[in-house]
């Protein structure tokens, strides 16, 4: 749960959560503000739009990209501009070599790496 409100409060901060109002004007009441952003109620529930890697000298991250109902059914009708009360989101993690996971896992398979995540 700690590492959720770090990388929620990474995203928020550095401004890769970009949130607007429903169509309808209104914010769930219910949502509690996290640096002056309402997050809309049901983003847990929000739908897998891409998933993507770009690896670079220094850093190997993680990237996937979600949305709710309205911004999922415009991108896959291909509406633009995208209608109100869309919302994208990006996470990013950077994936780092854990040493302690490759000696568990070398025994069941050799030569094989696990990563661990960090919000990027």
């Amino acid at each position: 749960m700690k590492r959720f409100a770090v990388l929620l409060a990474t995203l928020i901060g550095a401004g890769v959560i970009a949130v607007s109002a429903p169509a309808s004007g209104h914010v769930d009441e219910e949502t509690s503000p996290i640096y002056g952003v309402t997050i809309p109620l049901g983003h847990r529930d929000w739908t897998l739009i891409a998933v993507n890697q770009l690896v670079t000298g220094k850093v190997d991250p993680l990237r996937a990209q979600l949305g709710n109902e309205i911004a999922v059914k415009a991108y896959k009708e291909a509406t633009r501009p995208f209608p109100d009360g869309a919302i994208i989101v990006a996470l990013h993690w950077n994936r780092v070599s854990s040493e302690d996971n490759n000696r568990v896992l070398a025994g069941a398979f050799p030569g094989a790496q696990s990563f661990v995540v960090f919000p990027a």
